[in-house]
C-alpha cells in the first residue's frame, strides 16, 4: 500500500496541470491527502482574491486523492462535487485536506476542507468518484514510482 500512496504523490507532481501552481501532495495514509499550495496575485481575478478555480482545483484534487488512496488498479473519475467558499484568499500558503467518507467498491464519496495560513477554513467541499477503466500503472508517474 505504501508504494501505492508514493506513486499517487508522484502522479500528482507528473500532471501537465500542477507545473502551473506551486503545489506537492502528501498520502500519508489510505483515505487521506494534503495538498500545500502557495497562492500568488497570478491566480488573482479582477478584486485581488485567488479565483475559484483555485479553490475548486485544491478541494477536488484533495478529496480525489484521498478517494484514489482506497483504489489500487485504476484512476478514479471525478462525477460530481459541491463546494461551498466562506472566506477571500490573498497571498500565501493554503492547504487542502482530503477524506474519505464512503464507498470502495465503484463509488467513492470523499470531501476536503481547505484552510488558510492562519487556521481558517475558506472552503469546503464533498465529491464522488468512481472508477475508470485507465490503469494508474498506465499514466506517467505513477508508473515511474511503482518500476
Amino acid at each position: 500500500m505504501n508504494r501505492h500512496l508514493r506513486a499517487l504523490e508522484a502522479l500528482y507532481a507528473a500532471a501537465p496541470i500542477n507545473k502551473l501552481f506551486t503545489s506537492t501532495l502528501e498520502v500519508p495514509e489510505a483515505g487521506r491527502a494534503t495538498i500545500r499550495f502557495e497562492i500568488d496575485p497570478s491566480v488573482f481575478h479582477a478584486a485581488g482574491a485567488a479565483h475559484g478555480t483555485i479553490y475548486f482545483k485544491m478541494l477536488d484534487d484533495a478529496a480525489f486523492y484521498a478517494a484514489n488512496s482506497l483504489v489500487t488498479d485504476m484512476f478514479v473519475l471525478t462525477t460530481a462535487f459541491n463546494m461551498f467558499l466562506t472566506r477571500p484568499v490573498r497571498e500565501g500558503p493554503l492547504v487542502a485536506e482530503g477524506r474519505w467518507v464512503s464507498g470502495k467498491r465503484r463509488v467513492l464519496i470523499a470531501e476536503s476542507r481547505l484552510v488558510d495560513d492562519e487556521g481558517e477554513e475558506v472552503g469546503r467541499g464533498t465529491g464522488t468518484f468512481m472508477r475508470s477503466r485507465i490503469p494508474l500503472a498506465d499514466l506517467p508517474g505513477y508508473r515511474d514510482a511503482m518500476a
